[in-house]
C-alpha cells in the first residue's frame, strides 16, 4: 500500500512518514520545505519538493497513484492568518482543494486531515467534544474548518473516504521553535539558549498538550480503520502555561523567570478536549504524559548535539 504525506518533512508529517515506513507502507512526500527540514526526511521516502498551492501537485498523484493521503501541509500560525489572511486561505483552502482534486483523479481511497481546536473559539463548556458549537476567532480557525466541509463534499460526490482529526496542542521532537506556534518547543529552545521565555497574558490560560507520537498513532489508526468522520485527538487534561513552564524547569533543572506581555489577538483563553469518541470508535487514547514528552524533546536536543544540558 502506498501513502502520500503532504508536509512529510515537517514536524508531525515526518514522524508519520517514519512510522508508516516502519509498518511496511510505501511512502512519498510533497513538501515545499518552507518549514520542513532535510534531516527529517526518511531515506526510504520519495520527496517531491513542491507547494500544495501549485496546481501541478495533481500531476504527482497521477504519477504515484497513492492508496491513501495524510494531508499535514498547512499554514498553522494564528497570528499569520490575522496579518495575512489571503495567504492563509491560499495554503489551507486552495492548497487542500488541489490535494483533493489529486485524490479524485488518482482514485485515492481515504484522506486523513488534521483540523484544529481553533475552530471552537472560546469554549462554551469544557472539556470540548466533537459536538461543541463552533466559534472561530481567527482566520486560521475559519480555514481549518472550511476544509471539513470540502471533505464531506468530496466524499459525497466522488466517494473519497476521510477522517478529520481535530488536534489539541501537539508537541514533541522536531517541532519548529522559530514561529509563534508550539509553546512547549519554544520554551525548551529558550531554556537551551539561556534566554527569557515570553508568556502572553497572565499564563493562567489552560491548554491540552498531546504528544506527537500519540498523534501519529491516531493518524494510522484512522487510516487503517473503516470509520469515517471527525474525532478529537487530545488528552482531556488541563495545564496552565505557568504550570507548563514549571514542568520544564524541573526537567531541565533550571530556574526560569519569564517575561509577561499582553495577550495576542485570536488566542483562545482556555481549551481542553475530550477523546471519548475516538476511544469508543477507534480504540485510541493518549499514552504519553507531559513529563514523558518534554523528556523526549530534551533527549532529541542532546541527539542533535545542540543542548548544553
Amino acid at each position: 500500500m502506498k501513502v502520500l504525506v503532504t508536509g512529510g518533512a515537517g514536524f508531525i508529517g515526518s514522524h508519520i512518514v517514519d512510522t508508516m515506513i516502519e509498518k511496511g507502507y510505501e511512502v512519498c512526500i510533497i513538501d515545499n520545505m518552507s518549514h520542513g527540514k532535510e534531516r527529517n526526511i526518511n531515506n526510504e521516502a520519495k520527496l517531491y519538493k513542491m507547494d500544495i498551492r501549485d496546481s501541478k501537485v495533481i500531476d504527482i498523484f497521477q504519477i504515484e497513484k497513492p492508496d491513501y493521503v495524510i494531508h499535514e501541509a498547512a499554514q498553522i500560525c494564528v497570528n499569520n492568518s490575522i496579518t495575512n489572511p489571503v495567504e492563509d486561505a491560499e495554503i489551507n483552502i486552495i492548497g487542500t482543494i488541489n490535494v483533493l482534486e489529486g485524490c479524485k483523479n488518482a482514485g485515492v481511497k481515504k484522506i486523513i486531515y488534521p483540523a484544529s481546536a481553533a475552530i471552537f473559539g472560546n469554549p462554551k463548556y469544557l472539556p470540548i467534544d466533537e459536538n461543541h458549537p463552533l466559534g472561530m476567532i481567527s482566520q486560521y480557525g475559519v480555514t481549518k474548518h472550511a476544509v471539513e466541509h470540502y471533505l464531506r463534499v468530496y466524499k459525497y460526490l466522488y466517494g473519497i473516504d476521510y477522517v478529520c482529526l481535530r488536534y489539541s496542542n501537539v508537541y514533541g521532537p522536531r517541532q519548529d521553535s522559530s514561529g509563534e506556534g508550539g509553546v512547549v518547543s519554544i520554551f525548551c529552545d529558550k531554556v537551551r539558549k539561556g534566554e527569557t521565555p515570553i508568556i502572553y497574558g497572565s499564563g493562567q490560560q489552560i491548554r491540552d498538550f498531546v504528544y506527537v507520537k500519540d498523534v501519529v498513532r491516531a493518524n494510522i489508526m484512522a487510516l487503517e480503520s473503516e470509520k469515517s468522520g471527525i474525532y478529537n485527538v487530545c488528552t482531556n487534561t488541563k495545564i496552565t502555561i505557568n504550570e507548563l513552564l514549571i514542568c520544564i524547569e524541573k526537567i531541565f533543572n533550571v530556574d526560569i523567570d519569564p517575561r509577561h506581555v499582553k495577550e495576542r489577538k485570536g488566542d483562545i483563553r482556555d481549551s481542553y478536549m475530550s477523546y471519548e469518541k475516538i476511544y469508543k470508535e477507534l480504540g485510541w487514547k493518549p499514552q504519553y504524559k507531559l513529563i514523558d514528552g518534554i523528556n523526549g524533546i530534551k533527549n532529541h536536543l542532546k541527539f542533535l548535539s545542540i543542548d548544553k544540558f
